[in-house]
């Protein structure tokens, strides 16, 4: 599959800041993009305590939960579970066109770094290095160790994009969804996805 028809995937994990994740599928779907979605166990958690969002444990529910969430037309987004080595994604041979792992936990960005690949989401971001497809990862964490920036220092020399959800001020946001639309159009514009969400330096209101 080309580039232009792959799929973007969007990983979901434990770091707080989901809603983050969960308005990028959303904007990537109203842009008519397919979107492979990967949510690991702890994301599970991070739902239920930031949004009230019971997440259906199992990928086939969860990809319904998705589809009655989002206007996905069929088979233009799907979820695959963290052991499922069947996904396309998992190999090399048919790559996302890239992958955003939002927010992106110290756990999975320290698993990337060291080229592990204990679950899907790992796998597919090493494929994504590998194929020299972009991989963004959004870490919410604060303040950052020297490990933490050694990790990420690591991946951005390899070709990741390290894009910390570190909203800006200077558009005058007047909501949090405001400051969630900030990061979600600085990943859209690493993907090289139009969006209107926020205005440009300079451009005036959007």
């Amino acid at each position: 599959m080309s580039p232009s028809g792959s799929p973007y995937a969007v990983a979901l994990t434990g770091a707080s800041g989901l809603a983050y994740g969960l308005r990028l599928i959303d904007c990537l779907v109203d842009a008519g993009k397919n979107v492979t979605v990967l949510v690991s166990q702890t994301a599970h958690l991070v739902a239920k305590q930031e949004l009230g969002l019971t997440l259906p444990p199992r990928a086939g529910e969860l990809e319904k939960f998705f589809h009655a969430r989002y206007p996905a037309s069929a088979g233009r987004l799907r979820v695959f579970g963290r052991e499922d080595w069947l996904a396309p994604l998992a190999s090399g041979s048919n790559p996302p066109a890239g992958m955003a792992i939002c927010p992106c936990s110290m756990g999975s960005l320290a698993a990337i770094a060291q080229g592990l690949a204990g679950n899907l989401i790992e796998r597919a971001a090493d494929v994504c290095l590998k194929e020299g497809r972009k991989l963004v990862l959004v870490p919410r964490e604060t303040p950052f160790s020297a490990l933490h920036l050694e990790n990420m220092l690591r991946l951005a020399r390899i070709g990741a994009v390290i894009l910390p959800a570190n909203p800006g001020f200077y558009h005058q946001p007047a909501s949090v969804a405001d400051l969630v639309d900030f990061i979600v159009a600085r990943i859209l514009d690493q993907f090289g996805v139009p969006h209107r969400l926020t205005a440009r330096w300079g451009d005036g209101e959007p």
